[in-house]
């Protein structure tokens, strides 16, 4: 079962990494199905055993993608400072830059992933009773603010070492959100 497995994630794999690519060569509404398993040196079949399409292929990138990202940043200590959390992230974003940028594309998957991040940000605070800001809002500000920056950088070529994109992040949208809507 378990080389079954192997062979499963090295195929899915494959498809992804030939997607991402394509993708940034062509642009995703000119990707094939035809054009993916070609890259991916797969059998045209067996993309259909694993996916009903390229939107599902996709979809499968970005739930690998936020579920690296949540495991990465939810390592961190809790009381982490905010600053290391944004090296993190964007360290993470300079080694994925690639498929970061084509889900980046994709504003049915950029909304899914805000949903889940906001979520995850409104499971980890503690609202500030007196805040104008509910809860809920600031997360999403939080996330979207997150996403724009990372699109900003990555638009740019990166033009800042993910060490003073952990800084900038920390200052222009971490601090500010915790201290008018977060509790301590």
């Amino acid at each position: 079962m378990e080389i079954q497995d192997r062979r499963v994630k090295r195929t899915q794999h494959l498809l992804a990494r030939a997607l991402i690519a394509l993708t940034l060569e062509k642009g995703y509404e000119d990707v094939t199905i035809r054009d993916i398993t070609e890259r991916a040196d797969v059998g045209y079949a067996t993309f259909f055993r694993h996916y009903h399409d390229k939107d599902e292929l996709l979809k499968d990138v970005l739930d690998v993608v936020l579920t690296e990202i949540i495991d990465l940043l939810g390592s961190t200590q809790p009381a982490a400072d905010p600053t290391t959390i944004g090296v993190l992230l964007f360290r993470y974003v300079q080694q994925q830059s690639e498929v970061v940028r084509v889900l980046l594309m994709s504003h049915a998957l950029l909304q899914r992933s805000i949903e889940i991040a906001t979520q995850n940000v409104v499971s980890e605070h503690t609202f500030l009773p007196d805040s104008v800001v509910p809860l809920e809002i600031a997360a999403h500000h939080i996330v979207a603010s997150s996403i724009s920056l990372i699109q900003w950088w990555l638009d740019h070529q990166m033009p800042y070492p993910p060490e003073r994109m952990g800084v900038i992040y920390h200052e222009l949208i971490i601090r500010p959100t915790s201290e008018l809507a977060f509790s301590t």
